[in-house]
């Protein structure tokens, strides 16, 4: 999908696809947005040293990154897999400023989670592997078992196929007892589906810009 490179309020980017009318982050701050609902409200919430993470929609590469950084501040060691069905450009996230706006130091790194190939767990870090799928999610079977599930599909208006009852049901059986999963999405419909599959659903104070966000509990 073609896709153009925006500046958010928070000074960091995120790239807008006029093919479905939608940012891939909120436009009040991509940081600020992942950072909020995918490490403070998920990740951190964790309390097991060793974590596996299932992050549905790659994207920029945003989560992952913000998860590296938090594997290493933490000391946890972090099974991270991914899965996207549309990866972006090389050469596009290599214009994203996520490092700049975080530590430069991590410019090489950033670049090297696009750079990875696909479908291989690679150890980037002593305590941070990844598992980039390069998928449909809808007509994936799971062979691991996950603790934390960032859910960060394009909107139900955009991509109605990726939040049905159906795959929410199939996450909460790949979940080990006492897993999160956090989304951006507060919509009743959501909730609700989140619900039948089994998960204590519970609304939080999202980010600037945006009332509420989901938390699920298995």
């Amino acid at each position: 999908m073609l896709s153009e490179l925006l500046i958010t309020n928070d000074g960091s980017h995120t790239l807008f696809v006029s093919e479905i009318d939608e940012c891939y982050h909120s436009t009040q701050g991509a940081i600020q947005e992942s950072l909020h609902i995918f490490i403070e409200a998920g990740l951190k919430q964790c309390s097991k040293p060793e974590i596996h993470v299932l992050e549905i929609g790659f994207g920029t590469g945003l989560n992952a990154f913000l998860t590296m950084i938090e594997a290493e501040k933490s000391n946890k060691k972090i099974h991270y897999t991914t899965i996207e069905k549309f990866p972006i450009d090389v050469e596009k996230a290599s214009q994203l400023n996520y490092p700049e706006k975080l530590s430069p130091l991590y410019r090489k790194a950033f670049e090297m989670l696009h750079l990875l190939p696909w479908n291989e767990e690679v150890q980037m870090k002593p305590n941070f592997l990844i598992l980039k799928i390069q998928a449909d999610f809808t007509q994936l079977d799971f062979t691991e078992m996950y603790d934390v599930v960032y859910f960060d599909a394009f909107s139900p208006e955009k991509q109605p196929e990726m939040w049905s009852e159906a795959l929410f049901v199939n996450i909460f059986k790949q979940c080990n007892s006492s897993a999160i999963f956090t989304t951006y999405c507060s919509k009743g419909i959501v909730r609700r589906a989140l619900q039948y599959a089994g998960f204590k659903v519970e609304r939080l104070e999202g980010p600037p810009g945006k009332r509420e966000i989901l938390r699920g509990l298995k």
